[in-house]
């Protein structure tokens, strides 16, 4: 059995370069699905999961050169791809669940295992099936497997989703972009990832709009473009060695942050005690005093 030994007392200090965010790659991953033409995509963190979606792609067919020392990936895929994604590929990843919509959409047929993944919380795809559905999709479960066909194509609706979901809101999102007519998204998530997501779609050539904090539209094409795009940085990683940093009495170069999407825990942080100062190309992360007690209420992004 492995087993990690921590040595604790000593100041977390230094110099932390933050890797790109695994939960932007992964979408964004399964939606260069979607195009014929090369994409790159770069800031790639090397991650089971991105290793994993990689080897997804390639077993359907995308002609893949990962770079892990660079941390980028080529992606083409200029011949046919198959529509069936298998159990032994999806079961550690959740995310899986999102080749769901690109395949569809593109082929007009999928079938795609049931995710597995990481068991945070109760996460059911209801959302994703019943949104798919209502764009003409026929759905069954087979076997632990999503069968879903639309002979004629998703066709676009509007959709307002029960709850707020990152993965409905990114599944649906990339369905939509070759369903026919407008499709109206609401109370979507609008998490960084689903943003650095739409950006990348647009780059390829959909056409999305935000009309709203919770709303989006976008407009079925057919025809998409080559493109690069590097991932946003990882949220979680950023908070995690800031916090590191502050409960050590450390003094931390965190590099590749964005703290302007991280409003919500860096105003906490502030109040708490730990000093957090913006610089041209990096955050100082620091805390020289005893941290205060704070109480925390989770919400969907922003908080």
């Amino acid at each position: 059995m492995q087993k990690l030994q921590i040595e604790g007392g000593r100041e977390i200090s230094g110099t932390i370069v933050i890797s790109g965010s695994k939960n932007a790659t992964l979408p964004i991953l399964a939606s260069t699905i979607l195009t014929n033409k090369k994409v790159i995509i770069k800031n790639i963190p090397i991650v089971r999961d991105v290793e994993t979606m990689a080897d997804l792609l390639t077993a359907i067919g995308s002609s893949i050169k990962f770079n892990k020392k660079a941390k980028k990936i080529e992606i083409l895929n200029n011949k046919p791809l198959k529509t069936f994604a298998p159990y032994h590929l999806l079961k550690t990843m959740r995310a899986g669940i999102l080749v769901l919509g690109s395949l569809l959409t593109k082929y007009k047929t999928a079938k795609v295992s049931l995710p597995g993944g990481c068991a945070i919380g109760s996460r059911p795809i209801n959302f994703h099936l019943d949104a798919l559905k209502k764009m003409g999709a026929n759905i069954k479960i087979k076997n632990g497997y999503i069968v879903a066909s639309a002979k004629k194509g998703l066709k676009g609706c509007i959709i307002k989703f029960p709850k707020i979901s990152v993965g409905a809101t990114e599944n649906i999102l990339i369905a939509s972009c070759f369903a026919k007519g407008k499709t109206k998204l609401r109370n979507c998530a609008s998490e960084p990832e689903v943003q650095d997501l739409i950006n990348f779609l647009k780059k390829l050539g959909c056409k999305i709009k935000w009309v709203g904090k919770r709303s989006i539209d976008i407009t079925g094409t057919n025809e998409l473009k080559s493109t690069n795009h590097k991932v946003i940085f990882d949220r979680i990683e950023a908070g995690t060695y800031i916090i590191a940093s502050a409960l050590t009495n450390g003094h931390l170069k965190i590099k590749n942050i964005d703290l302007k999407v991280m409003s919500a825990e860096i105003n906490l942080l502030h109040k708490m005690g730990v000093k957090i100062v913006k610089k041209k190309n990096y955050v100082v992360a620091s805390c020289s005093q005893k941290l205060k007690c704070s109480n925390v209420i989770t919400k969907p992004y922003p908080g």
